[in-house]
């Protein structure tokens, strides 16, 4: 999983995470100041806020660590104290806590706090989509402790990401197609991606990017039994045979099946869901049932998050982190007919 992001930021990184307590099972950087996007230059990278995410074993402990040693990181929620800061974590929206232009070692970042298990959860099941999501797609690990039940966890994610793709992609298409498609699937029903994202940013993340995601990619491919991978050439073909959409179904992640079942099983049948996948493996519609599928998670997991960012923000910061996200759109728009468009 881990991968190299631009040269010298090492110390960087273990410069910002020294500030934090350090009980994290698993913690990355991801986003536009970690990974060079289509139509940034350097210039403009060192700029971009830094995105975090740290897992947690113990939510009540670590927040209670940092509220000693970064008091001013939290919004008004501080006065609640670490229990309910807590509950507000692993209770609502995605199931993590963001702390959102904060100041440390010169630069201005965000952090999400998960716990372990509620991580392993989404990994597993796609429950959310909004940290395995980010795990789809490149990002620079920091730090990741022991626990095989995690590292299994983060393994099956790209597995189930490599699945669910094949079903929505025709029989035969190129790399670049393949990670397009992975790097879309947790901005499919991102009501965010209406109004505040720069719409041009799945290609952006994809195209000067690759090479990362051959890294994390490959090794499924070339194991996966479903597939003709030819890595020399750049492409491959995938069974689309009822059979083979079966198989696939059946290896998706077990929230994703119960919202295809929703979709297409009328309300009082109750059928179970080995027939209901079996009929959707026929339907010449597969793959939009399973994009729906996907976009339905997505679509809850992003509105309820962003309303829970809105409190643990606080409003002068989501007013000014929104304003930054609305001219990251602006400007994709733009500059939309050079670079939206995969060659």
């Amino acid at each position: 999983m881990t991968l190299p992001a631009l040269q010298g930021t090492s110390v960087l990184y273990r410069r910002i995470l020294s500030q934090f307590p350090q009980d994290m099972s698993l913690a990355f950087a991801y986003g536009s100041g970690v990974f060079k996007q289509h139509g940034t230059n350097q210039g403009q990278m060192e700029k971009n806020m830094l995105d975090f995410v740290f897992a947690v074993d113990d939510p009540v402990t670590w927040h209670t660590m940092n509220l000693l040693q970064n008091r001013k990181h939290y919004s008004i929620l501080k006065l609640l104290g670490p229990t309910a800061i807590s509950s507000i974590q692993n209770d609502h929206g995605a199931l993590v806590y963001y702390n959102t232009l904060v100041s440390v070692d010169g630069k201005i970042i965000k952090y999400g706090v998960i716990s372990t298990e509620s991580l392993i959860d989404d990994l597993m099941h796609w429950k959310t989509l909004y940290v395995a999501g980010r795990l789809h797609k490149p990002v620079k690990m920091l730090v990741q402790n022991e626990n095989g039940k995690l590292r299994a966890a983060l393994g099956s994610n790209l597995k189930s990401a490599v699945i669910a793709s094949f079903l929505m992609l025709p029989e035969s298409f190129t790399e670049e197609e393949l990670f397009m498609q992975i790097a879309g699937l947790s901005y499919a029903g991102d009501f965010r991606m209406v109004f505040g994202e720069d719409k041009s940013k799945v290609a952006n993340i994809v195209k000067d990017n690759i090479q990362h995601f051959k890294i994390l990619y490959s090794n499924i491919l070339r194991d996966c039994s479903q597939v003709v991978y030819k890595p020399q050439q750049g492409k491959m073909e995938v069974d689309k045979s009822p059979e083979g959409q079966f198989t696939q179904l059946m290896a998706l992640p077990r929230t994703l099946q119960q919202r295809i079942t929703k979709l297409v099983d009328p309300p009082g049948k109750n059928r179970d869901v080995e027939e209901i996948l079996l009929q959707v493996a026929q339907d010449p519609d597969c793959g939009a049932v399973v994009q729906q599928g996907i976009s339905s998670i997505v679509k809850s997991s992003s509105i309820t998050q962003s309303v829970k960012g809105i409190v643990t923000a606080g409003l002068w910061k989501t007013v000014s982190y929104s304003s930054k996200k609305l001219l990251k759109m602006w400007k994709g728009w733009r500059r939309k007919p050079s670079v939206s468009q995969m060659s």
